[in-house]
């Protein structure tokens, strides 16, 4: 055998270590809930061996994150020296439009309403049919 050992690290630790998730068990109870993929394939323990070249695909904050490991690294440092550890391969999403009264703010106002309505094709906003 020729080949050199490629270096690895548990999954839940390189997710620590790359700063994705603040804990490193916050990291291993995402990957036990099954909700982390190493190359397609998912993963249900936390003690996967993962190295240089795996490609992870999990969902973080409501994005679905896709991610390729360059390096195990050997700490949790600064975020610069984390970011070293990966290439982000996620694709770019564009936002959806917001719809007028949907800022969050409580019920929309009667002119919202009344825009709302004449967005959908009602010419007049008054009428009950």
């Amino acid at each position: 055998m020729t080949d050199a050992a490629r270096v690895t690290i548990r999954l839940d630790k390189w997710l620590w270590h790359a700063r994705f998730f603040k804990s490193r068990s916050i990291a291993a109870g995402i990957v036990t809930a099954g909700k982390v993929r190493v190359g397609g394939t998912p993963v249900s323990k936390p003690a996967r061996a993962v190295g240089a070249g795996d490609v992870l695909t999990f969902v973080q904050a409501d994005v679905t994150r896709v991610i390729r490991i360059l390096d195990c690294g050997t700490r949790r440092g600064p975020a610069p020296e984390a970011q070293a550890l990966y290439e982000d391969l996620t694709p770019v999403t564009v936002a959806a439009p917001q719809t007028p009264g949907s800022d969050r703010k409580g019920r929309p106002t009667k002119k919202d309403r009344r825009d709302m309505m004449t967005q959908r094709g009602m010419d007049d906003p008054f009428t009950l049919e």
